[in-house]
């Protein structure tokens, strides 16, 4: 049976082609994707304890923060789906028990296994949406397939964000390196790195060379060197693809990961990375990640904030989700092995093809 316990937590697992996924019952994250001739796991596996969402108590809890964070830092695993919300809630949110990101961090899922594949379904009775998730490795790729459905009589205004989260031993400092069809990017609008970060706050650029915060640039394809870093910025996909994805390589592991998806669907990458620069709880101060972000929002924030801003670079910043309505996208993860940082990437159905 494909239920196991992975990291003290209840999981599902299936293997398929040269893969083998991991995902969660709360929370619905997928936790690992491993190729067969690779021991390394991309995806970020936090350094603090895991817990399922449903036991997390804030009073007892307090080792995972005390904000609208905790619960969702408490059960966090690798690639987190953001709906209906990609940022914080209002302070009017926070205060009625809405978690950074939204109900589907932390809501539990039905998990079956159907003809080789895993079907993660739920109910976000907040928002009023129906989720479904069919996840289907095959080869060196994870088709995914998510239908949306807005069970209310209203058009509501979404986002919809894949936080797709490296960690180590993949993600290491000044040594891992990344690709994707970038145009005009924005570092994050306000710091929130208490100074420690490279970016300069609010810059706009071209991809991948992103200016400092001193002088000068540094290139958005290689993880920084420095001991501590911190940032975010939002990068507007090649609006002359009809495809988008982004890959990682690591030269030691000689793994290439990423994803690929429609970019009518998914038309931002968000890179955001935490570099032992947050010193408050469960950070504190030890975390090395990198946020592959790819989503229908450019910037985290508020929901007021995501419909105020309405569009960057006259693209989009949210998407409808109709009433009554499913909505359907579908996107790949892959895993292969490489000699090098593929500088695109084809996705071709239940492949990818690499282009050095």
């Amino acid at each position: 049976m494909p239920q196991i316990e992975y990291r003290n937590r209840r999981a599902w697992e299936i293997t398929g082609g040269n893969l083998t996924v991991t995902v969660t019952v709360e929370g619905g994250h997928i936790a690992s994707i491993r190729h067969r001739d690779s021991e390394v796991n991309p995806l970020w596996t936090p350094i603090w304890p895991s817990i399922e969402p449903s036991a997390f108590d804030p009073l007892r809890h307090t080792q995972y923060g005390s904000d609208a964070e905790a619960k969702l830092l408490a059960g966090i695993l690798g690639h987190n789906l953001c709906l209906d919300l990609f940022g914080g809630p209002s302070p009017e949110e926070a205060a009625a028990g809405m978690t950074v990101h939204g109900e589907s961090s932390v809501a539990a899922y039905r998990i079956t296994e159907e003809g080789g594949a895993l079907r993660m379904a739920a109910t976000f009775p907040q928002a009023n949406l129906e989720f479904e998730r069919i996840v289907r490795p095959t080869g060196d790729v994870v088709r995914i397939r998510e239908t949306v459905t807005n069970l209310s009589a209203w058009d509501r205004p979404s986002a919809w964000t894949q936080h797709v989260t490296l960690g180590p031993p993949f993600i290491e400092r000044g040594v891992t390196q990344f690709r994707a069809p970038g145009t005009k990017s924005r570092v994050y609008e306000t710091d929130f790195t208490d100074g420690k970060g490279l970016q300069k706050t609010g810059a706009d650029f071209d991809w991948p060379y992103c200016p400092r915060r001193d002088q000068g640039f540094f290139d958005l394809r290689l993880y920084p060197a420095e001991e501590v870093s911190a940032g975010y910025t939002a990068t507007l996909m090649d609006p002359h693809r009809s495809d988008a994805f982004f890959a990682a390589w690591h030269p030691r592991w000689k793994l290439a990961f990423g994803y690929a998806w429609r970019r009518s669907d998914f038309p931002w990458l968000g890179r955001w990375e935490e570099n032992h620069a947050r010193t408050n709880p469960p950070w504190n101060g030890k975390s090395l990640t990198c946020g592959m972000e790819f989503g229908a929002s450019p910037m985290p924030e508020t929901r007021r904030q995501m419909i105020e801003r309405g569009s960057m670079f006259s693209a989009p910043g949210y998407r409808w989700l109709p009433a009554r309505t499913p909505v359907t996208v579908e996107y790949c993860a892959f895993a292969r092995l490489a000699d090098a940082v593929p500088e695109d990437v084809a996705w071709e159905g239940d492949s990818v093809r690499f282009i050095h």
